[in-house]
């Protein structure tokens, strides 16, 4: 009986370490796939790393990019301002010149007239008219 225990125990003992084994095997394949996804993430992790660096430097250009566009702009911008004042002036000295043109145009008109008709009524008439005209003319 003693050599049938000690059997039974070094059967058992057996059957554990097979167990034991099957289990390591298991771990082991488990370990393996364990590092496999830790390389993958490291390369991945490396990934980010130059893409978020290449993006920095895409930022810092496109921030030099848009602070020489804004000094650009700003400097057209002033010249266009100014531009835009010295063509208003120039709008109403034109608008000026054109009421005179028309007052002058509307005096030679009264002088044809004048000459037109010979009646000395029509004369006094006209230089009154006249008159009346230049003096608005110098009042404005």
């Amino acid at each position: 009986m003693n050599h049938s225990v000690g059997m039974i125990i070094e059967t058992l003992v057996a059957i554990l370490l097979v167990a034991t084994i099957g289990y390591c095997m298991l771990l082991n394949m488990r370990l393996k796939r364990l590092k496999a996804d830790e390389q993958s993430l490291k390369a991945t992790i490396a990934e980010l790393i130059t893409a978020t660096e290449i993006a920095e430097r895409a930022i810092g250009g496109l921030k030099v990019t848009v602070r020489d566009c804004n000094e650009n702009l700003g400097g057209r911008l002033t010249a266009a301002a100014d531009i835009t004042t010295a063509l208003d002036k120039r709008l109403v000295a034109g608008e000026e010149l054109l009421r005179r043109l028309s007052r002058i145009v509307a005096a030679g008109q009264v002088v044809k007239d004048i000459e037109r008709s010979s009646s000395a009524a029509s004369l006094a008439e006209a230089a009154t008219a006249f008159a009346d005209r230049k003096r608005t003319a110098v009042a404005a």
